[in-house]
């Protein structure tokens, strides 16, 4: 809920019948969007700015609650909502549905946060058999009030009564083929009165009643529809994939109709005050002549750009001009418009914060700043490391021999590859067997929102940057390319015609490039993106549109580091991970995996290690994997010198340094069967008999695993220590930090400790060479989270290994349920999202959070850090920071996604405490 203290808001304790429920556009104002929606809130403050806004009421999310809660509305709503249409008819002059000049009003949904497409809006209400004439009268146009009224059946039916819209679809396209016409604006008064008729037939049909012709039950039926349409199917799957609560509701915003299907003076458009694809400044939209707002974002007829609005009625291109400039000085950022234009008069019908793609977010954010709009702190909100990651994907290589086959709009950037699919079934079932697919439709519509999330992208031939496929696409950052309109789409026969003649069936592959429009037959090589080559520093900021990217994101960068307070670390193995690490920004190593060192040539040392029967044997082995080990820590102190190392002692499952059980079996037996010598492989298969666990990952590793196999930890320790100190002979600057996994409880940690301490002293004497070796552990078992204040006595940092932690919080095989019944849990709602992918605030994050407090009540000088996966996630980086935790590490890919968040958390962090 808004912060802004509303009386009329319920609060705890506040009971319903004192809640006020419907909001006048004249009393609310942008911040008010917990209350009134987005879009209703956003109504209001253009009408406080004086801009020319249609009158209307907006019902509050409360309102939506309570019906979503109870299954009816509020006892109050209806008499607060007649007040407020009285009021409105009064203001109008006309009352709604009067048989001699109506009132008409829209009812349109409105979420505090943008969900295009995802809820129900409807048109016209008002109209009816008798309103009609008297509609045709006002307007001196019969063929305007009757193409009015058969909208308002068609949305209202498919809407409100949940009639199926092909059937209203089917019946105007077999008017205009009746008629030999291609467009609707072609029928005439007279078509469209039978079209009418026929659409009335259809209500009848399917819903076994007629339309209602009471201009007041069309209205609470439309709002009851709207309030329903929050937990429908498309917009719920919508807030999963956008990671909306479920719990917000929506508002209903009930307006007096301006009509863009007067006649060519008249027209709808949507408009943006910088480009979303691209951020440059310029005149981007679309606008159609003698339509209403819904044929634009349907794309089911091709606009026209808005600059040609300039030539088709230049008094309202100037005044549209002047308001978008307003609205966007007022906002302080990228502003998406909806107007209508009713016989050369402008209305305003919305404004909000308009969805942008990647790129166009970081140029935008670094030019409000320079116009001197926003500061720095306020610019890196408006980027996210979302974004960032969409900025590191390759792009199509355009020295490659391509076929190109059409041009569309480049409505969302992207290189995407994929079979083609002709509906989202399709896109999703082929999707889940693991094909890459592109959504190939005439133009797509809300039902088309699973299609569109499963596909790698979406390929229209009608729309443009302002139809539902554009704007959903940005708003998910899938490639997108609208309104190629050379190309011929069969969606029934599921084929594609490209000029030339040539058919892609379905299964074909093509690519498309959301960033230039351009569609391809086959499959287009890729090449690294200019962002990963300037973090790699292998291109600078410059002149041209690539170059303009990379200085944008250089800036941000720069603002995220000096704002963040958390460091950034890398997971990294070997000297070239480090040495990458290390130019994406990394501050050290959070996470060295000594396991990863012992696997190909070593695999065979590391077995004779485990399988040793006697303590000659065990030494021999330890003696050979002492020096290679050595040799990789010095490659590593090298390479981050003058940074943390922090590295895990060898952590895996026994399993993962046997032969295969079942393998191994099978040599054996065909070793006896053939009577061939096999002593060796009979005595290792009892060995991996002895030591083969029914759930390795819970079994002998980590800890456990340096306890009961003698000299294996103190060897690395060892090596540590020697690498450490050959390298400050050689004038470098090693910062090892040895960190001991899976510990469960303070007594394990004091043993391994007090034999690398031995380790390190020895070392010390024998090369004169004074280390300072910090020994601390990772925190990846429910029991050392909840005894962290007791393993801090022996520990000089904690590394929360999340990935460890949310398996055994919550009872996961990461491997198996991943696979099994994940996308169950997604679907039903149990997981707004994977636990593994961002962390589980209430369950895992309690426990981080308890055992940072613990552990620095002990010791008040304990480094905390996380090297689980979630230190790259955008939202967990948040989280983390919040808990006080020094630093996060991640995988080097992710560390530049980490930076930047980290800075984000740091700004948003600020403000609360300010606020």
């Amino acid at each position: 809920m808004s912060e802004n203290k509303d009386p009329h808001v319920a609060q705890s304790g506040t009971s319903v019948e004192s809640v006020k429920f419907v909001y006048d556009f004249t009393e609310g104002n942008k911040d008010l969007k917990d209350l009134l929606g987005g879009k209703g809130a956003n109504l209001a403050e253009m009408t406080n700015l004086g801009l020319p806004v249609p009158p209307g009421f907006t019902i509050t999310t409360e309102a939506c609650k309570v019906y979503l809660d109870s299954g009816e509305e509020p006892a109050a709503l209806r008499d607060e909502v007649s007040a407020h249409l009285e009021a409105l008819e009064q203001r109008m002059g006309k009352k709604l549905g009067q048989a001699d000049d109506p009132l008409l009003v829209s009812v349109r949904s409105g979420a505090k946060f943008s969900m295009p497409g995802m809820m129900d809006t409807v048109l016209n209400i008002g109209l009816s058999d008798k309103s009609v004439q008297g509609l045709a009268k006002q307007a001196g146009d019969d063929r305007f009030a009757w193409d009015s009224y058969r909208r308002l059946i068609q949305m209202f039916g498919k809407t409100v009564l949940g009639v199926d819209g092909e059937l209203f679809e089917d019946a105007l396209e077999a008017a205009k083929a009746a008629k030999k016409v291609t467009v609707d604006t072609e029928l005439e008064a007279a078509d469209l009165k039978k079209l009418v008729t026929k659409f009335k037939k259809i209500v009848k049909t399917e819903c076994g009643r007629d339309f209602p012709q009471d201009p007041r039950e069309q209205m609470d039926l439309a709002i009851k529809a709207v309030f329903d349409s929050w937990n429908g199917d498309r917009a719920k799957l919508y807030r999963r994939q956008e990671r909306i609560p479920h719990d917000l509701g929506t508002a209903v915003n009930v307006c007096s109709m301006v009509f863009g299907n007067l006649g060519p003076d008249s027209g709808t458009g949507v408009a943006f005050t910088r480009d979303p694809a691209s951020g440059h400044q310029g005149v981007y939209g679309d606008y159609l002549q003698n339509a209403q707002g819904e044929d634009v974002v349907a794309g089911i007829r091709n606009t026209v750009p808005l600059a040609e609005l300039e030539q088709i009625d230049k008094k309202s291109y100037d005044q549209l001009m002047q308001i978008m400039e307003t609205l966007e000085n007022h906002y302080k950022d990228l502003c998406d418009i909806e107007f209508t234009i009713e016989r050369g008069r402008l209305w305003m019908l919305q404004t909000r914060v308009g969805k942008r793609t990647a790129g166009a977010a970081f140029r935008i954010a670094t030019q409000l700043v320079d116009q001197g709009l926003i500061d720095e702190a306020e610019a890196l909100t408006r980027v996210n490391g979302a974004q960032l990651a969409q900025l590191m994907f390759p792009r199509f290589d355009e020295s490659a021999k391509v076929e190109q086959v059409g041009r569309g709009i480049a409505a969302s950037p992207g290189a995407a590859v994929g079979k083609a699919v002709f509906d989202s079934y399709t896109a999703v079932k082929w999707s889940r067997s693991g094909e890459k697919v592109i959504l190939i439709r005439r133009e797509t519509n809300p039902d088309d929102l699973d299609g569109m999330i499963a596909a790698e992208g979406i390929l229209t031939s009608r729309g443009g940057k302002t139809s539902h496929a554009a704007v959903v696409a940005r708003g998910m950052g899938k490639t997108c390319v609208c309104g190629a309109e050379e190309l011929e789409v069969d969606t029934k026969r599921r084929r594609m015609t490209v000029p030339g003649g040539h058919v892609v069936e379905e299964g074909d592959l093509i690519s498309i490039d959301g960033s230039s429009g351009k569609v391809y037959l086959g499959e287009v090589p890729v090449v690294p993106s200019p962002v990963v080559e300037y973090f790699e520093g292998r291109m600078h900021p410059g002149a041209d549109d690539a170059d303009e990217l990379v200085e944008a994101v250089h800036r941000m960068m720069a603002f995220a580091d000096r704002k963040r307070r958390l460091r950034v670390r890398a997971n990294a193995d070997n000297a070239e991970d480090a040495l990458r690490a290390r130019r994406f920004g990394a501050q050290g190593i959070g996470l060295c995996r000594t396991e990863h060192m012992f696997l190909g040539d070593r695999r065979e040392l590391v077995e004779r290690l485990i399988l040793a029967d006697t303590e000659e044997e065990r030494e021999e082995s330890l003696k050979a994997l002492l020096p290679l080990q050595k040799k990789d820590f010095v490659e590593l102190f090298e390479a981050m010198d003058g940074l943390p190392v922090t590295i895990r002692l060898l952590d895996p499952p026994l399993h993962e340094f046997l032969p295969d059980i079942t393998e191994l079996s099978v040599r054996v037996a065909l070793a006896e069967s053939r009577q061939e010598p096999h002593e060796n492989e009979l005595r290792l298969l009892q060995a991996v008999h002895r030591l083969h666990e029914q759930n390795p990952m819970l079994g002998l590793r980590g800890v456990r695993l340096g306890l009961v196999i003698p000299g294996l930890f103190t060897m690395q320790v060892r090596a540590i220590a020697e690498a450490a100190a050959e390298r400050k002979a050689a004038k470098g600057d090693p910062r090892a930090e040895i960190m001991i996994p899976l510990v469960g409880t303070v007594q394990e940690l004091e043993i391994v400790r007090d034999e690398a301490d031995q380790v390190v002293a020895e070392v010390e004497e024998a090369t004169g060479t004074r280390l300072k070796l910090a020994i601390g552990t990772m925190i990846e078992l429910p029991r050392a989270a909840l005894t962290a204040g007791q393993i801090a006595e022996a520990a000089e940092f904690f590394s929360f290994g999340t990935n460890d932690l949310t398996q055994t919080v919550w009872g996961f095989s990461r491997d198996d349920v991943e696979a099994s019944f994940f996308t169950a849990y997604l679907e039903k709602g149990i997981f707004g999202v994977s636990p593994f992918e961002t962390i589980d605030k209430d369950g895992v994050g309690s426990l981080v959070k308890s055992a940072a407090k613990a552990g620095r009540e002990t010791r008040p000088d304990l480094k905390l850090g996380v090297c689980g996966e979630h230190g790259g996630d955008p939202e967990s980086v948040h989280f983390f920071h919040e808990v006080g935790l020094d630093y996060v590490s991640c995988s080097p890919f992710r560390i530049p996604v980490a930076r930047l968040e980290a800075g984000r958390a740091a700004v948003t962090s600020a403000g609360s405490d300010h606020r």
